[in-house]
């Protein structure tokens, strides 16, 4: 039977740039709610509690472990390393029976882990192995269990495990785990060292909600959807759906994080005029799909984003690039 490891982000871990990415469902910060709420976690949440129960009852070998750093987190992924092998990479085994569950309050906990997988076991280009696929950067990570921690909010908010069609019952996700098979999926990475496993949105809003025009040069492998002189109002990047509208606007048409393709769109506010000189706006979307994007912002000021749901500034060129199925979750 298997050992499995049931892995929380704990306070410390979801503290800074708004990791944990669930509203009240994380822990962490500086509030007096927050410090209520980082007491609370430090017991484990009652959906976990219910995972390793099931997971017990099927005979399985369950540790439950809260991962306050990244360092933390990398002790527990140490455990799906493969034997030694000659050109002494860390790579992960295929055959291993430690399985793995991440409970997550949002996204941004999930990527969290997978950021971890690849720093653990990508090799550095000057040591790229022969048995590594062409079109990767990274070999097959080992499939991850998901456990949402906030299921009531699953059909208000689509997350990644709602758009996948993930089991959300605690009995369900063990079940998947214990019985289930791997589904291969795509990951995204970028030239800042991180992961996206949903999509990223960059755009700028007023302080009442309207956005903001902006420029940037977006290129999708030899597409020019902007060469940085249009005004931009937003750009989707999706590998899959999260980020496929924006308001009542269809951005992204179809994200697909299988195909081993990311599609990107850009919102273009077209000014026309009516057979009577009245001045009318649309708005033109753009769109393109390939195996890398990159984004050249043009304007002075910090161009903010969300990435799986983690809020950032982007100030510079920012390229990402898909790696086909090189992630996996457990399905029933």
């Amino acid at each position: 039977m298997y050992d499995v490891v049931l892995l929380t982000l704990g306070s410390e871990r979801d503290a800074p740039g708004g990791g944990c990415g669930s509203g009240e469902a994380c822990c962490g910060g500086g509030t007096e709610a927050a410090k209520d709420r980082d007491d609370r976690c430090e017991t484990p949440r009652v959906p976990v509690l219910a995972c390793s129960d099931a997971l017990t009852a099927r005979g399985a070998r369950v540790e439950t472990v809260t991962a306050r750093s990244d360092a933390e987190i990398d002790d527990v992924l140490a455990r799906l390393d493969g034997p030694p092998r000659l050109d002494a990479l860390t790579w992960p085994d295929a055959d291993s029976k430690t399985r793995l569950v991440v409970a997550v309050a949002g996204d941004a906990q999930l990527r969290a882990v997978l950021r971890r997988l690849v720093r653990r076991y990508a090799p550095p280009p000057s040591r790229r192995p022969a048995d590594l696929a062409d079109n990767r950067t990274v070999p097959d990570l080992p499939p991850v269990g998901v456990l949402p921690l906030d299921p009531a909010r699953s059909a208000a908010h689509r997350d990644l495990a709602a758009q996948l069609g993930l089991p959300r019952d605690p009995a369900a996700v063990a079940a998947a785990v214990l019985d289930g098979t791997p589904r291969r999926l795509d990951l995204l990475r970028n030239d800042a060292g991180s992961v996206t496993l949903d999509g990223a949105l960059l755009g700028a809003v007023a302080e009442d909600g309207r956005p903001l025009h902006w420029r940037g040069r977006v290129e999708v492998d030899d597409t020019v959807l902007s060469n940085g002189d249009d005004p931009l109002l937003a750009c989707a990047i999706g590998n899959a759906g999260g980020y496929a509208r924006l308001d009542d606007v269809t951005l992204l048409a179809e994200p697909d994080p299988t195909d081993g393709l990311v599609e990107v769109a850009v919102a273009v506010p077209v000014v026309t005029r009516s057979r009577w000189g009245r001045r009318r706006v649309r708005l033109e979307v753009r769109r393109a799909r390939g195996r890398a994007v990159s984004v050249l912002p043009r304007d002075d000021t910090p161009l903010p984003y969300l990435d799986d749901g983690v809020e950032g500034q982007l100030t510079r060129k920012r390229s990402w690039w898909t790696e086909p199925g090189a992630w996996a979750v457990w399905t029933a």
